[in-house]
């Protein structure tokens, strides 16, 4: 048996001479049959123990998390001297100071052991099982004999498998049935005209409601959603869920009194300016053509300095790095592309940060990239004949609830750094006007006072303490006024990454800190907020019981992944599933004060002096004429710190929210 492939972990599968595998050497045009002898020359061991090498090495390309630390080398070592996982923990229990005669630094040696579960995980992804009871043998008819194409289709589509659609009926020759086509039915029976653009919106954002992960579903989607060929009985079926599901208060109250709003927002726009924007596209052109003069002559030896290479392309950035300047991270271990090729992506090159200046210039260069083909040079195109944008605002665009956009995507402009506010500067006020920007103040934190009602936590808020000083103070457990800069950034550290589900070891890495220090300022955390681990854990365990976790006014997110199988997905699922209701509530938050906003305006005549123009993040943003600047502003605060909880949520303690606010000639003047 000879196996044809590029894949090498099939190199496992290597039986002497019986079983073989024939692939390319990466990169060249040689070809290599692998037999046991010459897997045992690349590798220095059998075909067997590749998985035990996965292990310990894991395999970024297949998310093979391994032993952190281990790299190639020293999984060579530890296989060649003690042989499979299972010999090397039974060695590390009975007699680690073998481990270390051989090689292995007392270090290491503690981080296998930490590791453990970690190791035999990694080693079960890696193998290719050949237990599977497979009972195949080849058909007597040709495949196409026996096919039911309408199930073939249905199936399809129950997968979400569009376009092999149209690439099945073409393979088998046969036009679409229209009792099979919901497209073609639409066309047929005219089934949109059935609704106005205004009902199926509505219908639309129900849908997504009832199932988050619909995104912005077309009449498409909730036709195949509800399982109907007509919008009528599809909008009774959901407007029933949507009652079933208690969804009524988030959809009546929260949802369809924005949707004209935010029409409005779109139409109205907000003015630009042209001129600056392409002053800065010409300076920073000149800068991205700096940049990639200076990569250049970094890129090698002086023999080969300022030969030019396409900096964007994965490719020829992973040969000039890993190939050509010899980089490599210390784990001596490359992430890889899905496609098998050397990744160059953020997280791998930050990996290879201080090991030599053109990484810095790298990611110089992708982001003035980025802000030139995403905004500067594009934003001027898509402006009127009157220099106003006119973006596209989704308000079910999101799996958390909160706003997408669209031509062009706002949500992602920078805020921080050198080039973000320069972006912002081009958003500007019309003569006689001002914009007039207010986000809220650290809405999460807030929030998860509010929601784990933790009694510390919302204390801080309530005396209106700073709450990164207030909670170093608590763990480390000195006053105020001894708290330095760097014990306040570490309690920012936790405040923020226990609610994305950080645990120790991360904590650990993010401040840098040795695993001792990490875990004591964790369980002093956890001692001093016990609330918050509880409320977290809470929803955890809600998610696990309901696959879906609510906001506070009872918006829902569906978490398919939170019963897999596969520990990584699982854990992430759990990981977004304690964050969910949020930034789902954040999203609830900023929602009702648009609502509220522009109730306030209306009944203080002012509508016709003041617009919103923009919603970004936790942001609101309202162009407004000089006259009623302190007014709509006075408005505008309180609809966002209005006492929000409904009826049905009395018995909880409220918690400030504050929103802070300022007027500007442009976007960048209003922080």
């Amino acid at each position: 048996i000879i196996i044809a492939s590029g894949d090498m972990d099939t190199l496992q599968l290597v039986d002497g001479q019986r079983v073989r595998v024939f692939t390319l050497r990466r990169g060249l045009d040689d070809t290599i049959l692998y037999d046991e002898k010459r897997v045992e020359e690349r590798y220095g061991f059998g075909p067997k123990l590749l998985p035990d090498y996965k292990g310990l090495a894991g395999d970024p390309s297949d998310n093979i998390p391994g032993v952190p630390g281990v790299g190639e080398k020293t999984a060579t070592i530890l296989i060649k001297e003690f042989g499979p996982v299972e010999n090397i923990y039974k060695t590390l229990k009975k007699s680690p100071e073998q481990l270390i005669r051989a090689g292995l630094s007392k270090r290491l040696a503690g981080v296998l052991k930490e590791n453990e579960e970690e190791a035999f995980f990694s080693k079960m992804l890696a193998l290719i099982r050949r237990d599977a009871p497979i009972d195949f043998k080849l058909p007597e008819k040709e495949w196409r004999a026996g096919l039911e194409p309408q199930k073939v289709r249905a199936l399809f589509r129950e997968l979400d498998f569009r376009s092999l659609v149209d690439r099945f009926n073409k393979l088998i020759g046969q036009v679409i049935d229209g009792k099979d086509n919901i497209e073609e039915k639409l066309e047929a029976r005219n089934y949109k005209l059935e609704a106005s653009a205004e009902e199926l919106e509505k219908i639309s954002i129900a849908t997504w409601l009832v199932n988050s992960d619909l995104i912005n579903p077309s009449l498409e989607d909730i036709l195949k959603f509800t399982k109907t060929d007509s919008f009528p009985p599809a909008r009774e079926i959901i407007l029933k869920e949507i009652k079933d599901k208690k969804l009524s208060y988030v959809y009546e109250e929260i949802e369809l009194p924005i949707i004209s709003i935010v029409h409005e927002m779109e139409k109205y726009g907000v003015l630009i300016d042209i001129d600056y924007l392409q002053e800065m596209s010409h300076e920073y052109h000149k800068e991205l053509s700096a940049l990639e003069k200076k990569i250049y002559r970094l890129a090698g030896p002086p023999a080969q300095a300022g030969v030019e290479f396409n900096i964007a392309s994965p490719k020829q950035l992973g040969e000039v790095l890993f190939d050509r300047l010899g980089l490599a991270p210390e784990s001596r271990r490359i992430g890889m592309t899905k496609g098998g090729a050397r990744s160059t992506r953020v997280s791998e090159l930050e990996k290879l940060q201080g090991m030599h200046p053109i990484i810095d210039e790298i990611f110089s260069h992708r982001e003035l990239s980025k802000l030139l083909s995403t905004y500067i040079d594009v934003l001027p195109d898509l402006a009127d004949k009157n220099g106003r944008l006119h973006a596209h605002f989704i308000q079910h665009g999101t799996t958390t609830g909160r706003f997408s956009s669209q031509n062009p995507n706002l949500q992602n402009i920078p805020i921080k750094g050198e080039h973000g506010p320069r972006v912002r500067r081009a958003f500007i006020a019309p003569r006689g006007f001002k914009l007039l920007a207010f986000d809220y103040s650290q809405i999460e934190l807030r929030l998860t006072a509010l929601l784990s009602q933790d009694q510390n936590l919302m204390e801080i808020f309530q005396r209106g303490e700073d709450v990164h000083s207030a909670v170093a103070s608590r763990i480390y457990g000195v006053s105020e006024k001894e708290i330095t800069p760097d014990m306040r950034r570490v309690a920012k550290t936790i405040n923020f990454g226990v609610i994305y589900g950080m645990g120790v070891n991360a904590l650990k890495q993010t401040t840098k800190s040795d695993m001792a220090t990490a875990r004591d300022l964790y369980e002093s955390y956890r001692r001093e907020f016990p609330k918050v681990f509880e409320y977290l854990e809470e929803v955890k365990n809600f998610a696990h019981s309901y696959g879906y976790t609510e906001t506070l006014f009872g918006r829902r997110r569906s978490f398919k992944d939170i019963h897999s199988k596969i520990p990584y997905l699982r854990a992430a699922a759990e990981r977004q599933a304690t964050n969910a209701p949020l930034q789902g509530t954040a999203a609830d938050f900023i929602k009702i004060a648009i609502r509220k906003a522009h109730d306030g305006l209306k009944h203080a005549g002012l509508l016709s002096k003041v617009h919103l123009i923009l919603q970004v993040h936790d942001e609101l943003v309202y162009e407004v004429e000089n006259s009623a600047v302190a007014e709509a502003g006075k408005i505008i605060k309180n609809a966002m710190e209005h006492k929000i909880l409904p009826h049905f949520l009395k018995n909880l303690r409220e918690v400030p929210i504050l929103a802070h606010g300022a007027a500007g000639q442009n976007w960048n003047e209003t922080k």
